[in-house]
């Protein structure tokens, strides 16, 4: 499949359907508006990167045995589980930037944390957060208010 050709298509079909509505009398404006989408406003190139290699660091496992986190996170925070058993998935395993995250919220210090798409920065905030809600072992009040920008953050 060339993804390039796919992407033209795509982009050409959209281009045809968004035209399709404008109708615009004012010869300035309808210029202005035609150059403007011509440019790509709605399709720009494709933009292409490479994620860095983000440092690896210890497992919430490993956070658990320092007595960083509580226990219950090792059985929470796992990969591939079946149930609920602690013996179940393996090990989360954490950047370096999570973890420093993670031990600053757990010192109860403010921290802004900016990193790449796909870098964790969700787990940055949510492991504190249930940890912080094992170690008071309350369960009668609100703990968090998590805002998200994007619904695609919500269901992951």
């Amino acid at each position: 499949m060339d993804i390039f050709g796919l992407r033209d298509y795509v982009i050409n079909n959209y281009k045809e359907f968004v035209q399709g509505f404008l109708n615009i009398n004012d010869k300035r404006i309808r210029e202005y508006v035609n150059n403007t989408l011509e440019e790509g406003l709605l399709w720009p190139e494709p933009w292409l990167s490479l994620n860095p290699k983000f440092a690896s660091h210890d497992t919430v496992e490993d956070l658990v045995k320092t007595s960083l986190l509580h226990e219950e996170c090792a059985r929470i925070f796992r990969l591939h589980k079946q149930d609920d058993s602690a013996s179940q998935g393996d090990p989360l395993p954490l950047y370096q930037h999570q973890v420093e995250a993670i031990e600053a919220a757990v010192r109860g210090e403010n921290y802004v944390l900016t990193t790449g798409t796909g870098s964790g920065k969700s787990l940055s905030y949510i492991i504190p957060i249930v940890d912080n809600i094992l170690k008071e072992k309350s369960n009668k009040s609100i703990k968090a208010i998590i805002v998200y920008p994007m619904n695609a953050l919500v269901n992951s």
